[in-house]
């Protein structure tokens, strides 16, 4: 663990042992501190900013309604991320069998990274173009894939999660969460291959 991985699980703790003791001002520090990456992961998984932004904050609702069931030996964001996977589950079951692409939701470095496709350099218009292109079709990939792959996926290469944090946030072992996020990966190559191989 670094020092401020360290000071940020210390913050965590101190503020929740503060709002469990009825400073509920503690719950405005703990969504300052990672409302926005939650925010972030939502897009990620519901491909819509809206629905996002709405789950985010029913997280936060969920935080404070339920924290006196907080246990202060475990991480706060597992605990977090549990809750927002779950009323993401629940958001699914919900919707329509047949999820909308938000072409409107962020493109990020972490999405370079996943799929190797998307420069960092400066690019001509032609290239930003080819850019946004890509980061469209990662998108669509992220979305294509079953709920039970694609979130252990996202909070391993987008939370930079560990998988044993991922297993207790999602209820499973460390085990089933590498064979989830090797199949994931295998379905989003041949996505992606399959879309390139279209498109250019």
């Amino acid at each position: 663990m670094n020092d401020q991985s360290g000071s940020t699980e210390l913050s965590d703790y101190e503020d929740m042992s503060a709002l469990v003791s009825g400073e509920d001002l503690a719950l405005n520090r703990l969504m300052d501190r990672h409302g926005e990456r939650l925010f972030h992961y939502l897009i990620r998984l519901l491909q819509n900013e809206t629905e996002a932004d709405e789950l985010a904050q029913e997280t936060f609702v969920r935080v404070y309604l339920n924290r006196q069931r907080f246990d202060a030996k475990k991480k706060f964001t597992t605990w977090l991320y549990s809750i927002a996977t779950n009323l993401a589950r629940d958001h699914w079951r919900r919707r329509s069998r047949h999820p909308q692409v938000s072409l409107d939701a962020p493109s990020t470095d972490s999405e370079q990274t996943l799929a190797n496709v998307l420069p960092s350099e400066q690019h001509s218009p032609s290239e930003e173009f080819e850019r946004e292109d890509n980061a469209r079709l990662v998108r669509e990939a992220l979305a294509d894939l079953p709920e039970d792959l694609r979130t252990p996926l996202v909070l391993a290469a987008y939370e930079d999660m560990p998988q044993a944090e991922i297993a207790l946030a999602l209820g499973c072992t460390a085990k089933a969460v590498e064979n989830r996020i090797y199949r994931a990966r295998q379905r989003l190559r041949a996505f992606l291959a399959r879309a390139f191989s279209v498109t250019r």
